[in-house]
Protein backbone atom coordinates (compact mmCIF):
# COMPACT_ATOMS: atom_id res chain seq x y z
CA UNK A 1 0.00 0.00 0.00
CA UNK A 2 1.08 3.45 -0.99
CA UNK A 3 0.10 6.79 0.96
CA UNK A 4 -0.05 9.65 -1.62
CA UNK A 5 -1.03 11.90 1.19
CA UNK A 6 -3.57 11.47 4.45
CA UNK A 7 -6.40 12.24 2.01
CA UNK A 8 -6.62 8.84 -0.25
CA UNK A 9 -3.86 5.85 -0.72
CA UNK A 10 -3.04 3.50 -3.32
CA UNK A 11 -3.46 -0.06 -2.81
CA UNK A 12 -2.48 -3.07 -4.88
CA UNK A 13 -5.22 -5.33 -5.69
CA UNK A 14 -6.04 -7.74 -8.35
CA UNK A 15 -1.96 -6.98 -9.37
CA UNK A 16 -2.86 -3.20 -10.08
CA UNK A 17 -2.53 -0.32 -8.13
CA UNK A 18 -5.62 1.13 -7.06
CA UNK A 19 -7.10 4.26 -5.32
CA UNK A 20 -8.98 3.91 -2.25
CA UNK A 21 -10.37 6.08 0.58
CA UNK A 22 -9.74 4.69 4.62
CA UNK A 23 -13.76 3.38 4.84
CA UNK A 24 -15.29 5.39 7.63
CA UNK A 25 -18.56 3.30 8.12
CA UNK A 26 -17.03 0.07 8.64
CA UNK A 27 -18.28 -3.14 6.19
CA UNK A 28 -20.49 -0.75 4.69
CA UNK A 29 -20.22 -0.42 0.31
CA UNK A 30 -22.14 2.35 -1.82
CA UNK A 31 -21.83 1.32 -5.00
CA UNK A 32 -20.71 -2.87 -4.81
CA UNK A 33 -16.89 -1.49 -4.51
CA UNK A 34 -14.66 -3.35 -3.26
CA UNK A 35 -13.27 -3.57 0.57
CA UNK A 36 -9.70 -4.06 1.30
CA UNK A 37 -8.42 -5.05 4.54
CA UNK A 38 -5.01 -3.93 5.17
CA UNK A 39 -3.33 -4.15 8.57
CA UNK A 40 -6.28 -3.88 10.14
CA UNK A 41 -7.99 -1.35 8.43
CA UNK A 42 -10.82 -0.89 6.04
CA UNK A 43 -10.17 0.81 2.53
CA UNK A 44 -12.82 1.29 -0.14
CA UNK A 45 -11.59 1.29 -3.84
CA UNK A 46 -12.36 3.85 -5.57
CA UNK A 47 -13.43 3.46 -8.80
CA UNK A 48 -12.51 6.65 -11.53
CA UNK A 49 -15.51 5.35 -14.07
CA UNK A 50 -17.98 5.82 -11.72
CA UNK A 51 -16.33 9.03 -9.72
CA UNK A 52 -15.14 12.26 -11.58
CA UNK A 53 -13.12 13.41 -8.20
CA UNK A 54 -11.20 9.86 -8.95
CA UNK A 55 -11.08 10.41 -12.72
CA UNK A 56 -8.93 13.55 -12.14
CA UNK A 57 -6.76 12.11 -9.39
CA UNK A 58 -6.40 9.38 -12.31
CA UNK A 59 -5.58 12.05 -14.89
CA UNK A 60 -3.02 14.01 -12.44
CA UNK A 61 -5.01 16.43 -10.25
CA UNK A 62 -2.03 18.59 -8.51
CA UNK A 63 -4.39 20.31 -5.81
CA UNK A 64 -6.37 18.32 -3.59
CA UNK A 65 -7.72 20.02 -0.63
CA UNK A 66 -9.96 17.70 0.92
CA UNK A 67 -8.84 17.23 4.17
CA UNK A 68 -9.44 15.91 7.43
CA UNK A 69 -12.19 18.96 9.00
CA UNK A 70 -12.95 20.34 5.59
CA UNK A 71 -15.71 21.89 5.10
CA UNK A 72 -17.63 20.93 1.28
CA UNK A 73 -20.58 22.16 -0.50
CA UNK A 74 -21.26 19.55 -2.98
CA UNK A 75 -23.38 20.37 -5.80
CA UNK A 76 -25.43 17.31 -7.59
CA UNK A 77 -24.73 14.72 -5.44
CA UNK A 78 -26.68 12.05 -7.31
CA UNK A 79 -26.83 8.52 -5.82
CA UNK A 80 -23.74 9.27 -3.82
CA UNK A 81 -20.99 7.71 -4.90
CA UNK A 82 -17.86 10.60 -5.16
CA UNK A 83 -19.75 11.97 -1.64
CA UNK A 84 -19.38 9.24 0.27
CA UNK A 85 -15.31 9.08 -0.55
CA UNK A 86 -15.14 12.72 0.04
CA UNK A 87 -16.95 11.33 3.38
CA UNK A 88 -14.45 9.02 4.37
CA UNK A 89 -11.66 11.76 3.68
CA UNK A 90 -13.33 14.74 5.69
CA UNK A 91 -13.95 12.28 8.87
CA UNK A 92 -15.91 12.70 11.44
CA UNK A 93 -15.14 16.44 12.14
CA UNK A 94 -15.10 17.40 8.70
CA UNK A 95 -19.08 18.43 6.92
CA UNK A 96 -20.15 18.06 3.64
CA UNK A 97 -23.80 19.87 3.01
CA UNK A 98 -24.62 17.86 -0.37
CA UNK A 99 -27.24 19.33 -2.59
CA UNK A 100 -29.93 17.31 -4.85
CA UNK A 101 -32.59 18.54 -6.24
CA UNK A 102 -33.72 15.08 -8.41
CA UNK A 103 -36.55 13.44 -5.37
CA UNK A 104 -35.84 9.83 -7.23
CA UNK A 105 -31.97 10.25 -7.39
CA UNK A 106 -32.22 11.63 -3.72
CA UNK A 107 -34.02 9.08 -2.01
CA UNK A 108 -31.09 6.69 -3.46
CA UNK A 109 -28.68 8.90 -2.18
CA UNK A 110 -30.11 9.35 1.46
CA UNK A 111 -31.15 5.59 2.18
CA UNK A 112 -27.28 4.13 0.53
CA UNK A 113 -24.84 7.25 1.58
CA UNK A 114 -26.76 9.99 4.14
CA UNK A 115 -28.32 7.62 6.80
CA UNK A 116 -24.92 5.81 6.97
CA UNK A 117 -22.67 9.28 7.24
CA UNK A 118 -22.93 11.74 10.12
CA UNK A 119 -20.72 14.19 8.51
CA UNK A 120 -22.74 14.38 5.75
CA UNK A 121 -25.89 17.19 5.78
CA UNK A 122 -28.31 16.21 2.84
CA UNK A 123 -30.09 19.46 0.93
CA UNK A 124 -33.11 18.33 -1.26
CA UNK A 125 -33.57 21.64 -3.48
CA UNK A 126 -32.27 23.05 -6.46
CA UNK A 127 -28.85 24.83 -7.06
CA UNK A 128 -30.10 27.92 -8.52
CA UNK A 129 -31.33 28.68 -5.72
CA UNK A 130 -28.47 28.77 -3.24
CA UNK A 131 -30.50 31.53 -0.70
CA UNK A 132 -32.74 28.55 -0.01
CA UNK A 133 -30.06 25.93 1.63
CA UNK A 134 -31.42 26.73 5.15
CA UNK A 135 -29.09 24.15 6.27
CA UNK A 136 -25.84 25.80 5.39
CA UNK A 137 -23.73 27.62 8.21
CA UNK A 138 -20.89 29.82 7.99
CA UNK A 139 -18.60 29.51 5.09
CA UNK A 140 -16.95 26.40 3.67
CA UNK A 141 -13.58 25.65 2.03
CA UNK A 142 -14.35 23.72 -1.14
CA UNK A 143 -17.65 23.81 -3.59
CA UNK A 144 -17.75 20.89 -5.76
CA UNK A 145 -19.72 20.81 -8.46
CA UNK A 146 -21.23 18.36 -10.87
CA UNK A 147 -24.91 19.24 -12.43
CA UNK A 148 -25.45 18.49 -15.74
CA UNK A 149 -27.29 22.07 -16.73
CA UNK A 150 -26.47 24.56 -19.78
CA UNK A 151 -26.03 27.49 -16.57
CA UNK A 152 -23.85 25.24 -15.06
CA UNK A 153 -21.11 27.62 -14.37
CA UNK A 154 -23.39 30.31 -13.23
CA UNK A 155 -24.96 28.38 -10.79
CA UNK A 156 -21.75 27.51 -9.47
CA UNK A 157 -20.33 31.03 -8.81
CA UNK A 158 -23.96 32.08 -7.02
CA UNK A 159 -23.16 29.09 -4.81
CA UNK A 160 -19.60 30.46 -4.09
CA UNK A 161 -20.54 33.91 -4.14
CA UNK A 162 -22.76 32.86 -0.86
CA UNK A 163 -20.97 30.09 0.57
CA UNK A 164 -17.12 29.58 -0.09
CA UNK A 165 -14.59 31.14 1.90
CA UNK A 166 -12.04 33.83 0.38
CA UNK A 167 -9.27 31.50 -1.18
CA UNK A 168 -11.54 28.65 -1.07
CA UNK A 169 -11.91 26.22 -3.42
CA UNK A 170 -14.03 25.75 -6.39
CA UNK A 171 -13.76 22.27 -8.19
CA UNK A 172 -16.62 22.48 -11.68
CA UNK A 173 -17.24 19.51 -13.61
CA UNK A 174 -17.63 21.24 -16.99
CA UNK A 175 -19.98 18.74 -19.25
CA UNK A 176 -19.77 19.95 -22.74
CA UNK A 177 -22.50 17.85 -24.07
CA UNK A 178 -24.95 19.52 -21.22
CA UNK A 179 -24.00 23.39 -22.33
CA UNK A 180 -23.92 23.02 -25.91
CA UNK A 181 -24.05 19.79 -28.41
CA UNK A 182 -23.29 22.38 -31.45
CA UNK A 183 -19.59 23.49 -30.54
CA UNK A 184 -16.51 21.76 -30.35
CA UNK A 185 -15.78 20.73 -26.48
CA UNK A 186 -12.74 22.54 -26.21
CA UNK A 187 -14.24 25.82 -27.04
CA UNK A 188 -17.24 25.27 -24.54
CA UNK A 189 -14.06 24.98 -21.98
CA UNK A 190 -12.45 27.37 -22.47
CA UNK A 191 -15.57 29.92 -22.86
CA UNK A 192 -16.73 28.52 -19.28
CA UNK A 193 -13.53 28.81 -18.03
CA UNK A 194 -13.38 32.76 -19.06
CA UNK A 195 -16.79 33.05 -16.46
CA UNK A 196 -14.45 32.19 -14.07
CA UNK A 197 -11.87 34.60 -14.46
CA UNK A 198 -13.39 37.45 -12.88
CA UNK A 199 -13.59 36.03 -9.27
CA UNK A 200 -11.62 32.91 -9.48
CA UNK A 201 -7.18 32.38 -10.29
CA UNK A 202 -7.52 28.77 -12.80
CA UNK A 203 -5.31 26.31 -10.92
CA UNK A 204 -5.88 23.60 -13.56
CA UNK A 205 -7.80 21.96 -16.04
CA UNK A 206 -8.29 18.47 -16.79
CA UNK A 207 -9.47 16.05 -19.57
CA UNK A 208 -11.18 13.42 -17.98
CA UNK A 209 -11.06 11.40 -20.69
CA UNK A 210 -11.31 8.20 -20.99
CA UNK A 211 -13.26 7.99 -17.94
CA UNK A 212 -15.93 10.12 -18.71
CA UNK A 213 -15.98 11.65 -22.52
CA UNK A 214 -16.66 15.36 -23.13
CA UNK A 215 -15.77 16.54 -19.57
CA UNK A 216 -13.60 18.26 -18.11
CA UNK A 217 -12.54 19.63 -13.87
CA UNK A 218 -11.85 22.84 -13.72
CA UNK A 219 -10.31 23.61 -10.52
CA UNK A 220 -9.96 27.13 -9.29
CA UNK A 221 -9.34 29.07 -6.01
CA UNK A 222 -11.37 32.06 -5.15
CA UNK A 223 -10.42 35.78 -4.87
CA UNK A 224 -13.18 38.01 -3.54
Amino acid sequence: MEEDNLQYFWIKSDGDQKLATENLVKGNQVYKEKLVLKKGVEYRLWEPFRSKLAAAIMNGLETFPFQRKSTVLYLGVSTGTTISHISDIVGPSGIIFGVEHSSRVARDFLDRVATFRKNIIPILQDARKPKEYFSVFGKVDIVYVDIAQPDQTEIALANCKIYLKNQGYLFLVIKTRSIDVTKPPKTIIEEEIQKLSNNFDILQTIDLHPFDKDHAMVIARYQK
